[in-house]
């Protein structure tokens, strides 16, 4: 959350800078209203600047620049910078907004007009895009139209930057938070009209047999055009394909959106208005798919002349229907959850209250067990319990007392103890869940066990269904683990919903009403691909969707086969129509992404990383593979001449890189037990107050990324400044790990000594750290470098590791106690 706290200082920065901008007697520039006194919330009072629509900022680092471009305010110099750089707001001239839905996906298109109002004629600046957008939202791309310059966003294969100097930075664009992507367009003129096109798709959520889409579109008063009689036009187009021969029911809608077309399970609507302010609230809508039983159908596309792959489309789905009494699947569950350190706090209490809610879901007839794990395993019985009020009681107590975050991870052990447990089991379906924000070393061979299980000859196998917290663990391993199994990976990023994402998670697991599907006369069909190959069990809470690739004739009837939850076979007749309004590669492109990355991880398998790549490239669908660039497009006076298309570089000629990847997890994060959100941990306070107060280098060279962060705190300064480092540092690793004593004997100076010897630590009760840390220099020492600081620093310093070693520390010194007593110190000096 920390990019998103500097995202809001910063807009409150520009909206002071913004008074300097007179736009006569119409009006000033309203300041947002702050949040209610009663929600004291750390997550509302940094939320409530974040853009709810997207929106264009003025990025101002020099603030006398910041002036009315028509009528000169001529008001007083402003001297210094702007560092960070201030954010203010641009005035918005005009917004579109279209939707394309085809079942559960919504490909959004909106086009705006922003003015860069507050920058003189005469000067420029940056200016920053910011897209917030709904459910599993995905940036395709952004075109951005001024005076002289056009710019658009484009993929590129990632290994062809590998020459060049990447200087892929945060403003330079990137998600700033899991579903907020921000771009920078480099120097643009005050009083210049941008024309912004940006596109992304999202999904639509569904619950109890209703659709719902929901895209941010809620604007601010401060970004309505001065002046009241500029015209202000809002414009919606929504299309819907809900499938073929159902019939669709709109619930609700957040606008007056008029009916503009229906045939079978299509619908378009539309919405135009000249308003006096902007949308206040987001766009929403909702409808429901009237079928009372289990129905499904198949779309079908011919591939365009620019297709990479020419073979034919497909893409298969099924409804559970809305009916309520249907009986689901009697259920044999493991719940395999990581209590390793970085799991401390919230994101442990989230994951213990989401498995209450889930335990108290479980009929009577359900067996279950649970296995917390680090680096040992715990068990809350040795087999399956059935799911009576008494065990479910005796559980959520053993989850209370058991359930304490420490240690490293192993997966391996807990999930082969979950597969023995569910061997036996007969006439239901066998789940395990397996929540964990770490990554680990064994995870091909963990697959590997997998599929040998799975393909050993047995009529039904233990679905696994995995839970990645964060970005240090491998989603493509987890999705891996749920690919070979029928199971299915929920990826959460955002750690403020994280409760309510792992309950959804689990009701829907919970819910199977039609396992071991098949669809008939696929062996009439000629290279065939199908996303994913094995299907899942169909859930009463979400539709299941399939799609691929096939050569040949398609069948001109097609059945879906399962079995029921009473364990008799179902039949349903799938429904086939051709479509053409929305490009079926689309659709389907980020799951065939997904899916091959998943296998390319695995394999290691370069030719389909390439493949991997082209597809991103032709969908602009993001991957693992490619990066996206700016692309700026500069026409010449004279209308002749050739238009050039460069890449935009910065001041020292570097592509502007934005990796949009999440990666393929963090071993070393994992090691260190650093909780998801920590991406970019800042140092502690005490240990901040130091940086900023002296003149030391703290450069990197000689180290890598993942171990930078360690030794530039011990080695990288003077020494007495050093001690205090170490301190604060070993201070805080101790508390975030758990550790019950941790001793510091006569001066900090021990600590440091104590890292550098061979010898064995005999400083601290768990010298885990101190192991880690000599192993992360072994290599490293020969470019250790010293920088010193000034006199009044090492004073501080010194009186810091003095104080804190006159007292006996046992447990854990707070950080604050030690700034509040440099604060006394320096007061002194």
């Amino acid at each position: 959350m920390a990019k998103a706290e500097e995202f809001v200082k910063a807009v409150e920065d520009g909206l002071k800078l913004a008074k300097r901008v007179y736009f006569g007697k119409d009006r000033a520039v309203a300041a947002p209203r702050p949040p209610p006194p009663m929600d004291k919330s750390s997550s509302a009072a940094s939320s409530y600047l974040l853009p709810s629509a997207p929106m264009v900022y003025a990025v101002i680092y020099d603030p006398s620049i910041v002036d009315n471009p028509d009528v000169p305010s001529y008001q007083p110099h402003v001297h210094g910078r702007c560092e960070p750089p201030a954010l203010i707001p641009l005035q918005m001239n005009g917004i579109e907004l279209e939707v394309d839905c085809l079942l559960d996906t919504a490909f959004v298109t909106v086009r705006g007009s922003w003015r860069v109002h507050c920058v003189m004629g005469s000067r420029s600046c940056d200016c920053r895009i910011a897209v917030p957008m709904g459910e599993q939202g995905s940036i395709l791309g952004v075109e951005i139209d001024e005076l002289r310059n056009t710019y658009r966003t484009q993929l590129v294969v990632r290994e062809h930057l590998d020459g060049i100097a990447k200087s892929a930075r945060t403003e330079d664009g990137g998600y700033l938070m899991p579903h907020l992507f921000t771009l920078t367009i480099p120097q643009v003129d005050g009083g210049i009209n941008l024309s912004i096109t940006i596109r992304w798709s999202q999904k639509l959520l569904y619950s109890e047999g209703e659709f719902s889409l929901n895209i941010p579109f809620t604007f601010p008063e401060y970004v309505t055009p001065a002046g009241k009689k500029i015209p202000k036009k809002e414009k919606i187009q929504l299309n819907l394909n809900a499938g073929s021969e159902t019939n669709v029911l709109c619930k609700t809608s957040s606008h007056p959106l008029k009916e503009t077309k229906r045939n079978a399970g299509k619908l378009g609507f539309s919405y135009e208005s000249e308003v006096h302010s902007w949308s206040s609230t987001d766009f929403s809508f909702s409808y429901t798919v009237s079928s009372s039983h289990i129905s499904g159908g198949v779309f079908l596309q011919s591939p365009s002349v620019l297709d990479i792959d020419q073979r034919e489309m497909f893409c298969i789905y099924l409804f559970p229907g809305n009916q309520q009494s249907r009986k689901v699947f009697r259920k044999d569950i493991v719940f395999l959850v990581d209590i390793s350190g970085s799991m401390r706090g919230k994101l442990l209490d989230a994951t213990k209250n989401a498995l209450f809610a889930a335990l108290a879901k479980l009929d009577s007839e359900d067996t279950f067990s649970i296995i917390a794990f680090n680096g040992e395993t715990y068990q809350f019985s040795l087999s399956l319990e059935s799911a009576s009020k008494e065990a479910v009681e005796k559980a959520i107590q053993w989850i209370s007392m058991n359930f304490i975050a420490g240690g490293a991870t192993n997966i391996s052990l807990p999930l082969n103890m979950a597969m023995e447990m569910l061997s036996n089991v007969r006439d239901s379906v066998p789940i395990i869940f397996l929540v964990t924000d770490g990554t680990v070393e064994d995870e091909r061979h963990i697959c590997d066990a997998m599929k040998n299980y799975v393909t050993d000859g047995r009529s039904t196998w233990p679905r696994i269904y995995t839970f990645g917290i964060g970005v240090f663990c491998n989603h493509y391993f987890l999705q891996m683990l749920a690919m070979i199994s029928r199971g299915q990976h929920i990826a959460a990023y955002d750690m403020d919903s994280l409760e309510s994402r792992i309950q959804k998670f689990f009701t829907s697991a919970l819910s199977p009403i039609l396992s071991n599907i098949t669809i008939d006369k696929w062996d009439e069909l000629d290279d065939l691909e199908v996303c994913p190959s094995h299907m899942t069990d169909l859930s009463s809470e979400n539709p299941l969707i399939v799609s691929g690739r096939y050569r040949g004739r398609f069948p001109e009837s097609l059945k879906a086969k399962g079995i029921l939850s009473d364990l008799s076979d179902c039949k349903i007749d799938l429904k086939i129509e051709t479509v053409r309004d929305i490009p079926l590669d689309l659709v389907f492109a980020k799951e065939q992404i997904l899916l091959l990355t998943v296998q390319a991880w695995f394999s290691e398998n370069k030719q389909l990383e390439e493949k991997v790549a082209k597809i991103s490239i032709q969908t602009a669908i993001i991957s693992e593979y490619t990066c996206m660039v700016l692309l700026e497009t500069t026409e010449g006076k004279i209308a002749e001449e050739a238009v050039e298309e460069k890449e935009v570089t910065d001041k020292n000629h570097s592509r502007k890189m934005i990796t949009l990847g999440i990666g393929f997890g963090d071993l070393s994060a994992t090691a260190e037990n650093i909780p998801p959100g920590s991406e970019e941990l800042k140092l502690p306070e005490a240990v901040e107050m130091f940086v900023k107060a002296s003149n030391c280098c703290i450069g990197g060279h000689g180290f890598s990324p993942a171990h930078r962060d360690i030794p530039v705190i011990l080695l990288y300064m003077d020494p007495v400044v050093g001690e205090a480092f170490a301190l604060a540092k070993a201070v805080t690793l101790a508390s975030r790990c758990g550790w019950s004593k941790v001793l510091f004997e006569c001066d900090s100076l021990v600590l440091c000594n104590d890292v550098l010897s061979s010898e064995p630590s005999t400083l601290w009760a768990a010298s885990g750290f101190v192991e880690h840390v000599r192993r992360c220099l072994v290599e490293e020492r020969k470019d250790w470098r010293v920088a010193w600081v000034s006199r009044r620093c090492n004073m501080q310093a010194h009186l810091l590791a003095k104080w804190a070693a006159r007292f006996g520390i046992v447990g854990c010194l707070l950080l604050t106690d030690i700034t509040e007593h440099i604060w006394a110190c320096d007061m002194h000096l």
